[in-house]
């Protein structure tokens, strides 16, 4: 089927923006799950951790299915099946059930379909056009967020906010995604696996993975990945941290938490992209420098006064440098291309990136909130935003090397090719 790369992206951002709602829908249905489900807090929690187990270490398998197997039959397979375990969700399951679902979900949605969305995006852009690819993906996933959550509330509304709006709500969720996988079989191309026989399809994928485990610069990129993840867990923190220092009341801290989430993704997504194909000319380049700006203005950050500032410079300071993180996590999986990975082990690579990039998510939460409950008032923020600066600086070192390996490499083939 014949359609502009363009509009391509566009059914694969709906995808990419859908399939993770069902296992989210405590941002929507938290109260009504525990009112009319009867889960409790730690039963909900317990979920994410299952979630978790399943997604680091399913991870490891895509590395070799997302190479082995045609994006034409992952995409489709794995948005189908978080749809699938949606209707049996909107049958208000026991908590058994709601775990293996939960299971299920990390496997179909970060396993089969995620690696492969990254690697689907990669290949449909030009070196040149990698940072705005990932960026308006980026973008496009904060604006499909908000359009499907809010379908889900109106649904939700509409059939009388208890049980039977939250079972509509988790149908209108499952139809959505169940009907983006039907559009992406339709508009993604099927892969040429190289090797005709099994055997040697099998043999090409495991000389993909020993590529990518033993080349540097895709675990340099890789830890990219790492420390933009690892700022960005620290952006959670800004919610609690208006509400405490500032007392900012409960009202704006809901209004604070939708820009915070959304309208950066939203805006920080294609000015990243930008930014990092028509003015840094490298993605490896914008990360490093931003960066660097990152670790500065949160050292300036926190010499602010903030107990005597007024709460709006407060608001719009820590909303700036959110937006620094988000540029740099919209484009951060774009330096697997401009390191020169083969396009056929795309796959592997991307699977990779998300094994050590999105490590942070087992620790990083864990650490920021050990050091507020150990240590009162602004003290225990500062600490916080230390941690970011050494993260985002960890991130330069690492950035800056990367960019003379990338520098070094062409150098070498110019020189070879004259």
């Amino acid at each position: 089927m014949f359609m502009n790369k363009w509009a391509r992206l566009c059914f694969l951002i709906l995808g990419g923006g859908t399939i993770f709602k069902l296992s989210s829908m405590k941002d929507v249905f938290y109260v009504p799950m525990q009112n009319d489900w009867g889960l409790t807090n730690t039963q909900i929690g317990l979920s994410f951790t299952v979630y978790t187990i399943v997604q680091t270490t399913g991870l490891f398998l895509s590395l070799y299915i997302a190479d082995r197997y045609s994006k034409k039959i992952l995409l489709p397979l794995g948005l189908i099946g978080v749809g699938l375990c949606g209707l049996y969700l909107a049958t208000l399951p026991s908590f058994t059930g709601y775990l293996i679902c939960f299971a299920a979900m990390a496997f179909f949605a970060d396993v089969v379909y995620w690696p492969v969305l990254l690697k689907a995006v990669r290949l449909l852009g030009t070196k040149e056009e990698q940072g705005r690819m990932f960026g308006f993906l980026e973008a496009g996933r904060g604006v499909v967020d908000v359009i499907v959550a809010s379908g889900a509330l109106f649904v939700f509304v509409h059939f009388g906010e208890g049980k039977a709006g939250m079972q509509a709500g988790l149908l209108f969720y499952t139809l959505i995604t169940i009907a983006a996988g039907i559009v992406t079989y339709f508009i993604v191309d099927n892969d040429e696996v190289k090797g005709g026989e099994k055997t040697s399809a099998n043999m090409e994928v495991l000389k993909g993975i020993k590529h990518v485990l033993s080349c540097p610069n895709v675990w340099l990129a890789s830890l990219g990945i790492f420390f933009v993840y690892a700022a960005y867990c620290g952006l959670t923190y800004f919610i609690p941290f208006l509400k405490d220092i500032y007392m900012l009341p409960v009202a704006l801290v809901g209004a604070y938490g939708i820009i915070n989430q959304y309208a950066l993704k939203m805006v920080g997504g294609p000015i990243g992209g930008m930014l990092a194909d028509k003015v840094a000319k490298s993605p490896t380049v914008y990360l490093k420098w931003t960066f660097l700006i990152s670790a500065v203005a949160m050292l300036v950050f926190m010499q602010l006064p903030h107990q005597t500032m007024n709460v709006y410079i407060g608001m719009a300071a820590t909303l700036g440098f959110g937006a620094i993180i988000f540029s740099q996590r919209a484009i951060f999986f774009a330096p697997m291309d401009e390191i020169g990975t083969p396009r056929e082990y795309a796959g592997s690579a991307m699977a990779f990136g998300c094994i050590i990039g999105y490590m942070p998510a087992m620790f990083a939460y864990t650490l920021y909130g050990y050091l507020l409950d150990t240590n009162s008032g602004i003290t225990g923020y500062n600490y916080v935003f230390s941690v970011m600066i050494a993260f985002s600086l960890m991130g330069f070192i690492c950035s800056t090397i990367l960019v003379k390996r990338i520098k070094k490499k062409k150098l070498v083939a110019t020189t070879a090719a004259a």
